[in-house]
């Protein structure tokens, strides 16, 4: 499982995770699906969305990036929408699956984090594991 070094592990000042510590060897990657995000959806709900969507985008851009590390539950809040497959098949209990952002419905969703004046990201890298 390829570990994104540099990524946040969570949103600043809460336990909205954004990345595993290591693979369920066990079991497999968990799978990814679309889950519905309702307006409804509280504040720091998504804050956790933006603030996630910011850091894929800071790291990756526009470019194909391999799922890896990047946590099942957070990517499934964007998959179908703003997080596409990028390759065709496209497994998505795999953590080698290949996965990019479409900026069009990415910046729909969240312009802010699009916005030429957009803040930098905050993130929380202390309980990063470097051994591993």
């Amino acid at each position: 499982m390829l570990k994104h070094r540099g990524f946040p592990s969570r949103l600043t000042g809460t336990d909205f995770q954004f990345t595993i510590r290591r693979a369920n060897v066990k079991e497999g990657a968990t799978k990814i699906i679309k889950r519905e995000r309702f307006k409804d959806r509280k504040a720091p709900d998504r804050a956790a969305d933006r603030a996630f969507m910011a850091a894929l985008w800071a790291c990756f851009g526009e470019e194909p990036f391999e799922r890896g590390n990047l946590d099942a539950g957070r990517l499934s809040w964007l998959f179908g929408r703003e997080g596409v497959p990028a390759e065709d098949p496209f497994n998505p209990a795999s953590y080698d699956a290949l996965l990019r952002i479409d900026r069009k419905r990415a910046e729909a969703a969240f312009p802010e984090v699009f916005a030429p004046d957009a803040s930098p990201v905050l993130w929380d890298d202390e309980d990063e594991d470097e051994d591993e």
